[in-house]
């Protein structure tokens, strides 16, 4: 009982931050905008995250520079592809790129700064701390259900998305820019508006994700590498493999969790299998992902139509 219990706290643990970073790239997919700066946009957000945090003592201020500062990166990625449409995969990778090697630069000197790598005091850390939930038949000793309170804010955020993506119209909008733009701005939908809207949002949802890692995954110290250590790659394989829906997104994510901690919980008695394998099984399973995917795509997968293409307005 103990170790099912700790198991499923280590798959929530590893796939809060993956939820986020698959939910703000599917909300810039829905209106058809493939960014590939994920990986970016999680270290700035994780960056961000930390220093706000080193400097303030608030989590919610941490919360809003990771959520503005990884915005602010998407905003560029929005006007650059949006607004000059330039090639969106290629400004994707510029942008990871970018957020990658400027988080390090800054963490770099944020270290020199403080005489080595910060930590952030335990009354902080107090604050973002996951409670425990009682499980009934389990004894005093056990281990309780660990739920961070960031975990049931991604939830309740790709619960949000799904019942907006389906039930408003604003959301229609959104998804009408990524499937037919054309057909949506004859019909009277601001589609540069819808794009930038749903790129810059899901921008800042990958920056929270990258904060969780900062925060909460590294316990409190900055790391000068391997904070989001890929994260951000499998977000965008998990939007394909969830086929572009929110609340598959909850399960997805937390699946891949559970492959991440795995390592923990075979003991070496059972099989013996060297941990570098274990390292390597989410970007197996990511490859896996893509390649079923391509091998068996229909117009019921899910994947907007338009996604990836540059709107000319010019060309309706």
């Amino acid at each position: 009982m103990d170790n099912a219990i700790n198991f499923i706290n280590a798959a929530l643990f590893a796939g809060t931050p993956l939820l986020f970073g698959t939910l703000g790239e599917l909300i810039s997919e829905k209106a058809g905008c493939l960014n590939l700066g994920v990986e970016g946009m999680m270290w700035v957000g994780a960056f961000a995250g930390f220093f706000a945090a080193l400097q303030t003592g608030s989590a919610m201020l941490s919360l809003l520079a990771a959520f503005g500062a990884a915005a602010l990166c998407a905003a560029v990625y929005a006007f650059l592809t949006v607004t000059l449409r330039a090639n969106q995969n290629v400004t994707g990778l510029t942008l990871t790129t970018f957020g990658v090697g400027l988080s390090l630069v800054l963490g770099s000197a944020m270290c020199q700064a403080n005489g080595g790598a910060p930590n952030l005091p335990g009354s902080f850390r107090d604050k973002i701390a996951a409670f425990k939930i009682p499980i009934p038949g389990s004894g005093d000793d056990v281990v309780k259900l660990a739920v961070y309170p960031l975990t049931i804010f991604a939830i309740v955020l790709c619960i949000s998305a799904a019942v907006f993506y389906k039930k408003t119209r604003h959301g229609l909008s959104v998804r009408a820019s990524g499937e037919n733009p054309a057909a949506a701005d004859a019909a009277g939908v601001n589609v540069s508006a819808m794009k930038y809207a749903s790129i810059i949002l899901g921008g800042g949802i990958c920056g929270i994700g990258g904060a969780f890692m900062s925060l909460v995954t590294a316990n409190g110290a900055w790391m000068p590498a391997g904070i989001v250590n890929g994260f951000g790659w499998i977000a965008v394989a998990l939007v394909i493999f969830v086929r572009w829906k929110p609340m598959l997104a909850i399960l997805g994510a937390f699946v891949f969790g559970a492959f991440q901690s795995m390592r923990y919980y075979i003991p070496d008695s059972v099989i013996s299998i060297p941990n570098a394998f274990y390292q390597m099984l989410p970007f197996v399973l990511t490859l896996i992902v893509l390649i079923v995917t391509s091998m068996r795509k229909s117009v019921h997968a899910g994947e907007p139509a338009a996604i990836g293409v540059n709107y000319y307005r010019e060309e309706r």
